[in-house]
């Protein structure tokens, strides 16, 4: 059990990362490929990502290096997922880099404490050695997680969507109330249900913390081992697979709009733009942009403009075309 503790000015520090985090997702893909728990719900990505290993002939370093530095354990090192990878790939690659010697080692020492670990890995701590580690991170993820980016960015924005609508109903505690169900806010406490044989207390003294949604972090969320860095906390998005079964009501919906207006339509459950609506549905934006005119004009959504994005949401109307009976009906929103 992670137990985060939160003091009120944590509470107005917290924020949720708008896109997927390139190496949290590498290493959360790596543990996927490490286990067979869960393999259901990536499946085909599972079966892309090892033909596009066998591609571009990764297998050894996959196995060699990729394998031993981020095991499925208690423990993998933290200079592994700097906070600079929020801003990209190239960002983070860079804090890699520029890791220093004595942290490297350090933190090395502390995966052979619960892994076996080759003597070469404390090599890592060379610039040379950490610069082909650099290189084996960017090709891997060139292979098998890039393919996955506009899935990855589409599921991103809609839970970013769906909490932000948590976060202005409730604020900071009404978003960390609805992350369940492995996180469960006792105030101003965060339960997190966390690796078996892990118990700790993570404090975050003013800091607050930095959620980051993942695709491939699977069931229980993660976090950094080291205290003193900038608390974040990875949690699992709903399983690919699973999310990717049809609703119930999906038929007679595709019956009634047409199966890509009625997937544009489930898009927008919890408020999306046109760019996002065309990521979900695989669709450009100009066409995102015509169906969400004929679905407003139909009286089943809202948009609004602010600066130079629209913002699409469910009018009532729509919101009991698509059977949500837990959603508040008290949705006024006209068209603006």
């Amino acid at each position: 059990m992670l137990r985060i503790h939160f003091t009120a000015e944590d509470l107005s520090r917290t924020r949720l990362a708008d896109r997927p985090d390139p190496l949290w997702e590498i290493t959360a893909s790596l543990h996927r490929l490490q286990s067979r728990a869960g393999r259901w719900a990536y499946a085909a990505w599972y079966r892309d990502a090892r033909a596009a290993i066998a591609t571009e002939q990764l297998g050894v370093i996959v196995r060699t290096l990729l394998f031993p530095l981020f095991p499925r354990a208690t423990y993998f090192p933290d200079f592994l997922t700097p906070a600079q990878a929020g801003h990209g790939l190239r960002s983070g690659l860079d804090a890699i880099l520029d890791t220093p010697p004595a942290r490297v080692r350090q933190e090395i020492g502390l995966l052979a404490q619960v892994r076996n670990v080759p003597s070469e890995m404390y090599r890592l701590a060379d610039d040379d050695l950490r610069a082909d580690l650099v290189t084996a991170l960017r090709k891997y993820h060139d292979a098998a997680i890039a393919p996955y980016d506009d899935r990855m960015q589409a599921r991103v924005d809609a839970e970013f969507a769906h909490r932000g609508r948590d976060l202005l109903r409730g604020g900071a505690e009404g978003l960390l109330g609805g992350l369940g169900p492995a996180m469960r806010w006792k105030a101003p406490v965060l339960e997190v249900e966390y690796v078996r044989g892990v118990d700790r207390d993570l404090y975050l003294d003013g800091r607050g913390l930095l959620l980051i949604p993942s695709y491939f972090c699977w069931q229980k969320p993660v976090s950094v081992a080291d205290p003193d860095l900038p608390p974040v906390l990875l949690y699992p998005l709903e399983p690919a697979g699973r999310a990717a079964r049809p609703d119930p009501s999906d038929a007679p919906l595709s019956a009634l709009l047409g199966r890509t207006r009625a997937a544009v339509l489930l898009a927008v459950t919890h408020g999306a733009t046109n760019s996002e609506i065309a990521r979900a549905v695989s669709v450009s934006a100009a066409n995102a942009s015509h169906h969400t005119t004929v679905l407003r004009d139909a009286g089943l959504i809202a948009s609004h403009r602010h600066a130079n994005t629209v913002l699409h949401t469910l009018t009532p109307l729509g919101a009991s075309l698509l059977r949500l009976p837990g959603r508040d009906r008290r949705v006024t929103l006209q068209d603006s």
